[in-house]
């Protein structure tokens, strides 16, 4: 039986994924990055991210996610997926509702960009004990109802018309403050986060 080549693991032969080496030279080179310091915001050694655009080694998907953000671009694209033409104008008509876990989402921008505007609708007591944590930024805006906003030990209530912007890397929870609930503009740059996964709980389905 012969042995794979020292560092190669299962699962990482060429025929798994589309060649995406020359696509990482290229997007490294275009954002004049070093291989050393692509390699560093990467958290990999240079000798292994070199393997990785000479195609002797394919990328992991969170290898690919990693890179996808410091160059700029998403995972489909990397792997050469082209996008469909997107429609800049999303109608009210097409925003149709998702839940999750008690949330109601309606997806307020377009499919597959980095950035995802939302709708949400949250009912009073409906994962106010649940704490998020992950890459990115989010932006949201009270449009009805009170909000409790908990960002790592401090405690904030939004009232309509108050807004937030903060890293999503810290702790955060998100609750209605009253029994009315709460209505709010949700804005986050998670890639890859559809609406019915965003991060917020499993079960989601639509109405």
């Amino acid at each position: 039986m012969s042995t794979p080549p020292a560092g190669e693991a299962a699962g990482e032969h060429p025929d798994e994924l589309p060649d995406v080496a020359p696509r990482l030279r290229e997007l490294r080179r275009h954002r004049r990055l070093t291989l050393e310091t692509a390699a560093a915001r990467a958290g990999l050694s240079p000798a292994h991210l070199s393997r990785l655009e000479t195609g002797r080694r394919q990328p992991s998907l969170p290898m690919l996610l990693s890179l996808a953000r410091i160059y700029g671009t998403t995972v489909s694209e990397l792997l050469g997926e082209m996008p469909p033409e997107r429609d800049p104008i999303v109608r009210a008509g097409r925003m149709e509702p998702v839940e999750a876990d008690g949330w109601t989402y309606h997806q307020a921008g377009g499919p597959g960009r980095a950035m995802q505007p939302l709708r949400l609708q949250v009912p009073y007591g409906a994962q106010g004990d649940l704490v998020r944590v992950h890459p990115g930024e989010e932006w949201l805006y009270v449009l009805e109802g009170r909000l409790r906003l908990t960002l790592g030990d401090a405690v904030h209530v939004l009232d309509p018309g108050d807004s937030a912007h903060f890293d999503s890397l810290t702790p955060h929870r998100i609750a209605a403050a009253g029994p009315e609930g709460t209505e709010l503009l949700f804005v986050h740059t998670l890639l890859q986060s559809p609406a019915a996964e965003l991060c917020l709980g499993g079960g989601a389905h639509r109405r």
